[in-house]
């Protein structure tokens, strides 16, 4: 009897080892995405320093920026972020035609239009980097998927993504400057004429109408429009005369600003507006960036009284 069950103990530990022997092992995330951001490093001579706690993303300041001295976390900072992949460099999502903005402690923002966000580690990422930062400085940061996406990916970003992130800050500290730095680069692009109303809207008015009906913000009108970006891109555009609203309800204040008193029936006006007087801080997701400066051409079809 012991006879037997010795040679059962002996052929049960046999195949353990044989089981053992076969099983295969696996590399943790980190470590492939370590050796995957390494081999990029390596591959491109890329001159990159790792994060001083070691938790995997790299960073590299391409432009230190310019003032005094870097920012606090109790400065304001806006800035702006192109997020691509680190290995097929396809540019998954920018913050291109808006910006974020926010006290530079608390720069934690890295969403998307579908407002997903980055990991808790990634956002820290985004904002340690800022703070090595001075006005109009931008920086490069590494980071392996398990501080971006991670393993769920997201919309058109794969499974375990790892992520080449430029950030760039404005040298201005206000939204304020910062739009009518933009909106004085329109006027100069596209030489421009354009008159700047004391709500910050610019404006020009290529023909005041031949209507009798005065406008005010009580009024209702029918307005055929083109909206482009500060890029020159069109984002909306409606001229077949079916967009009526009131002036005074419209979520772009900017026209409300500067068409009464302006315009009548037939008026046509280009209107470049500072992003406070437009969709402000949050824009509309998904088609209006956030802190956007909006370029709209507008004629007045009806006036309504």
């Amino acid at each position: 009897m012991l006879k037997k069950l010795s040679q059962f103990t002996l052929a049960l530990i046999g195949l353990t080892v044989l089981f053992s022997s076969c099983k295969k092992t696996y590399d943790s995330i980190q470590v492939v995405d370590g050796k995957k951001i390494e081999d990029y490093i390596k591959a491109n001579n890329l001159t990159v320093t790792p994060d001083s706690l070691k938790t995997g993303y790299y960073y590299q300041i391409l432009n230190p920026g310019t003032g005094t001295a870097l920012y606090a976390t109790s400065d304001s900072v806006l800035y702006n972020v192109s997020v691509k992949g680190l290995e097929n460099g396809t540019v998954y999502w920018a913050s291109a035609n808006g910006n974020f903005g926010t006290l530079a402690g608390y720069t934690n923002a890295l969403v998307p239009v579908d407002n997903t966000v980055f990991s808790t580690i990634g956002v820290t990422a985004l904002r340690d980097v800022i703070l090595r930062l001075k006005p109009g400085g931008s920086a490069r940061i590494l980071l392996p998927s398990y501080l971006a996406y991670g393993k769920n990916g997201n919309a058109s970003i794969p499974s375990n993504e790892n992520i080449d992130l430029t950030v760039t800050t404005a040298p201005e500290k206000s939204q304020i400057a910062l739009d009518d730095r933009i909106i004085n680069d329109i006027i100069k692009k596209n030489n421009l004429t354009m008159i700047k109303d004391p709500s910050r809207v610019y404006y020009s008015i290529s023909t005041p109408g031949t209507g009798t009906d005065k406008i005010s913000l009580s009024s209702t009108l029918i307005a055929n429009y083109t909206l482009r970006f500060a890029d020159g891109t069109v984002s909306q555009t409606n001229v077949d005369g079916t967009f009526s609203f009131t002036l005074g309800s419209l979520g772009v204040k900017g026209w409300g600003d500067v068409i009464p008193g302006k315009l009548t029936k037939g008026g046509k006006i280009r209107l470049l507006i500072p992003s406070d007087r437009g969709y402000g801080p949050l824009g509309i997701v998904p088609t209006l960036p956030r802190n956007a400066v909006l370029d709209f051409d507008i004629e007045i079809v009806s006036v309504t009284n």
